[in-house]
């Protein structure tokens, strides 16, 4: 007989897709390979698809919940772009990570105001960098402290509505940007479009960075909100902990 948690975690809570493509050196794959067992334990029926045709595929649509891109640049076609928009206005949720949601369609200014920014720049490339400013009240970023990555710090164009849960200060060491310098840059965010709910983070280079607990914790949960499910938390870091005296 099944134990409770294996019947827990079998019970279907939503239905996601998976839509992974564009650029290879975001590695879609692998992030989708790191994504999906999770998503399967957390009890979503999960649907991946290698094509931006299934955002217009009725079968596919049919009790969807959330939608999860892992496309990086590449074009959408006018077909695809407008069943996905309609599908998150109509209250699906959109939940996605780096250059995989906000690099996407360069040329597709409705899209981005869909997602609530767009890249820019990496100055330096793969540097050593902090998130901060993590909003202490959200269920997204709650009981975690600032922590530092190993990737691409995104310098992005984003949307003043967005609802901002993380950031970053850059240096302006890197590149001659000196400019930059001070400049705090939104991380992490959620914002509404029509009735769907959107939510991004910047983390995400190649999948190994998800190895950082908070990177990939704040990506679970944000797709838990996304979907308008409870967020249930798996990793809360120590250093928020309550001293007991």
């Amino acid at each position: 007989m099944a134990s409770k948690a294996t019947m827990k975690r079998a019970k279907t809570v939503a239905k996601a897709l998976v839509v992974r493509g564009g650029w290879d050196g975001h590695e879609p794959v692998q992030f989708s390979n790191r994504l999906v067992p999770w998503l399967k334990m957390r009890g979503f029926e999960v649907v991946v698809s290698d094509s931006m045709d299934a955002y217009a595929d009725p079968a596919v649509l049919a009790g969807l919940r959330v939608i999860i891109p892992i496309w990086t640049m590449g074009e959408i076609s006018g077909d695809q772009f407008n069943a996905l928009n309609a599908a998150v206005r109509s209250g699906v949720g959109l939940a996605g990570w780096h250059g995989g949601m906000c690099d996407s369609f360069r040329n597709n200014t409705e899209y981005q105001f869909m997602t609530g920014g767009q890249w820019v720049a990496h100055p330096g490339g793969v540097i050593d960098y902090q998130v901060t400013d993590l909003d202490p009240v959200d269920p997204i970023t709650a009981d975690l402290a600032p922590f530092w990555m190993h990737s691409e710090q995104y310098y992005m164009h984003t949307d003043p509505g967005n609802e901002v849960l993380a950031s970053t200060v850059f240096s302006g060491e890197h590149q001659g940007y000196t400019w930059i310098k001070g400049t705090r840059m939104p991380m992490v965010w959620k914002r509404t479009w029509g009735k769907g709910r959107v939510f991004y983070s910047a983390l995400g280079h190649v999948a190994v960075d998800w190895d950082v607990p908070q990177a990939f914790e704040i990506m679970k949960r944000g797709i838990q909100w996304a979907t308008n499910l409870k967020i249930v938390p798996e990793f809360t870091d120590p250093s928020t902990a309550c001293c007991p005296f």
